[in-house]
């Protein structure tokens, strides 16, 4: 698979890479990287849907501006007319939940990718380290160890150059939200009312399986899938893999 970038259209001020026609399907990505992270599921779902990759804001070619997880998918559901299913990975899972929260009636399923639940004590110290660390340009290092371990391969190269090329103010502000959540609370995802995935990695640290399992269990249309000798970035690494669990539920959908 190619990382290549692709052209943007404009969506009420979000950056976006549109393909295909049907069914809307939403794609959002997690911090540091931008909307081709989902390049391998943008070419396998524009055959049968109408896909739309949002950048987030300071990432890809979004401007940046200050911005929660919730007023993100405000901004989201006033650009995007009519229903549509709603795939996150990471920090786009935490926004794909609060799309449903927020449109309960528009959003027809969701998929929330290596999404974080509870993190335990420990887990939220470290992160809330890192994001506390965070001051001037970004070095790529530390994250691509976590994602990659030391291995080279293509999609190492592709995120250690969008982690170089982003604004280290914007990932500042998306990294600090990301640590400062606990994810969605429990009453969110108990009334949370559509078909709903949350599939992550065999060896994710710290979106772990468990974490997928007990949100699935609180959804009522919850579901949980793991896809074995993955971790972080398998949207990237395991493209096929995610993609398969990502088509039955826009099957089922």
């Amino acid at each position: 698979m190619t990382w290549t970038t692709r052209p943007r259209s404009d969506l009420s001020g979000l950056a976006c890479i549109q393909a295909g026609d049907g069914p809307r399907v939403v794609l959002l990505h997690g911090v540091g990287l931008r909307s081709e992270a989902w390049n391998a599921q943008i070419d396998a779902f524009s055959a049968t849907h109408k896909v739309t990759a949002i950048d987030m804001p300071g990432h890809g070619e979004t401007p940046f501006a200050n911005f929660t997880i919730e007023s993100h998918a405000a901004h989201i559901l006033r650009a995007i007319d009519g229903p549509f299913t709603a795939i996150g990975h990471s920090m786009g899972a935490m926004i794909a939940v609060e799309l449903a929260r927020q449109a309960p009636t528009r959003i027809t399923a969701i998929a929330a990718l290596n999404a974080i639940f509870e993190r335990a004590p420990e887990a939220a110290k470290a992160v809330q380290s890192r994001a506390a660390s965070l001051d001037g340009p970004t070095d790529p290092a530390p994250t691509l160890t976590r994602w990659f371990g030391d291995t080279p391969s293509r999609e190492r190269t592709a995120c250690k150059n969008w982690l170089r090329d982003i604004d280290p103010a914007a990932y500042q502000h998306a990294y600090t939200l990301f640590a400062q959540s606990n994810g969605p609370s429990r009453n969110t995802l108990r009334t949370l009312f559509c078909s709903a995935l949350f599939l992550t990695g065999e060896d994710e640290p710290n979106s772990t399986p468990k974490m997928s399992h007990t949100m699935a269990a609180l959804a009522p249309q919850g579901r949980s899938q793991i896809i074995r000798n993955a971790a972080h970035m398998m949207p990237m690494t395991h493209a096929g893999d995610t993609t398969n669990a990502l088509k039955t539920l826009l099957k089922r959908t």
